[in-house]
């Protein structure tokens, strides 16, 4: 969230994933989807759920489902809401931001930013999910050159066309396309166009594998990218390793493992892990911040809108996060003069 704006007084946001719902099963890049994860953890005592808001900047072991992730924080801290900021893949690690209570109604705002990957791709053989738990479909005995993937790297920066894999959550005439596949039915699915803001080679620590980093917008997936690498330089390949190291304004260095949730908390006594709790806030710093009055603050509460008034009024347009003493109360939406609630945070009081 910006440094708030001083006043004299969005996009409407929608509720996180519930760590209830099933996860996409077959979820790997922004959009990808992931074979679900059947592994089962010891049953844990029934908790009493209490009011926590905030954000947990977890570091997703790899073999866990996402929703397992979601599940196991809102234990540890016995929250009665939890979410999480855009679906990993059982066999990736990384960035995967965990709301709690009213950080839920901020969620869309982190899932639309920037999203880092870095994945390691396994030149000879091309799968049918374009990752490593497939089974293979093509196989080639050629091993590209790094002057050779430096050359094919161009093509895939900015705008693409990307068919997504056979394997992922999108539907087919209301079916999802990972069961089909998986029923053996023959899946097309159409190419569309998603954007790649940076894409570079960090390593080819042998000849059979290569690791990349991209910064990828909505809608990309990363599997695609390491089936289609294969294919262009006629080498066939599939993801082998992925980890997401930024979501929106959420950094790597950030993250904090699981394993040390649960130590602090064992520590203890079950305590709840509070030291890595974040402000609910921080999943709307790519918004512009508007300071009010408490009683401007009062008619947003009551669903009414808000002028911006005097010659010092900041001009603001589209979604906005509006604080009053010193504490986040609303999502709003500015157009012409006027702030609308569109969300209102209950936290604080």
């Amino acid at each position: 969230m910006n440094a708030p704006l001083d006043s004299s007084l969005g996009e409407e946001v929608r509720d996180a994933v519930p760590a209830g719902l099933p996860a996409n099963p077959r979820e790997a890049g922004p959009r990808d989807a992931a074979p679900a994860d059947t592994s089962r953890e010891a049953p844990r005592k029934r908790r009493p759920k209490r009011d926590v808001d905030g954000w947990v900047l977890l570091d997703k072991p790899v073999g866990m489902t996402s929703t397992q992730a979601v599940g196991a924080v809102k234990w540890l801290f016995q929250a009665k809401k939890a979410g999480h900021a855009g679906t990993l893949d059982p066999l990736a690690s990384g960035c995967l931001p965990i709301a709690l209570g009213e950080a839920t109604k901020t969620v869309p705002f982190v899932m639309d930013g920037r999203k880092v990957y870095r994945f390691t791709v396994r030149w000879g053989i091309e799968t049918d999910t374009d990752d490593s738990e497939g089974q293979p479909t093509e196989t080639s005995e050629l091993r590209p050159t790094r002057e050779a993937i430096l050359d094919l790297l161009p093509a895939f920066r900015g705008e693409i066309e990307q068919v997504p894999p056979n394997y992922s959550a999108l539907k087919i005439n209301g079916e999802r396309a990972y069961d089909l596949a998986r029923d053996g039915i023959e899946v097309h699915l159409a190419a569309r166009t998603v954007v790649i803001h940076s894409l570079e080679l960090v390593e080819q620590p042998d000849a059979d594998h290569a690791v990349f980093e991209a910064e990828c917008g909505k809608g990309t997936y990363v599997r695609s990218l390491a089936r289609d690498f294969g294919r262009a330089l006629g080498a066939r390949g599939h993801i082998s390793a992925l980890r997401r190291t930024c979501v929106g304004t959420f950094a790597e260095e950030e993250l904090i493992p699981l394993a040390k949730l649960r130590e602090v908390s064992e520590a203890m006594d079950d305590a709840p892990p509070s030291f890595a709790l974040r402000p609910v806030e921080i999943g709307l710093d790519s918004l512009p911040a508007l300071r009010v009055s408490s009683s401007d603050a009062a008619r947003l509460a009551h669903g009414q809108p808000i002028i911006l008034r005097g010659r010092d009024a900041p001009v603001l347009e589209g979604p906005v996060a509006i604080t009053a003493g010193g504490r986040l109360v609303a999502l709003g939406e500015a157009e012409a003069g006027e702030i609308h609630p569109r969300r209102i945070f209950h936290s604080g009081k």
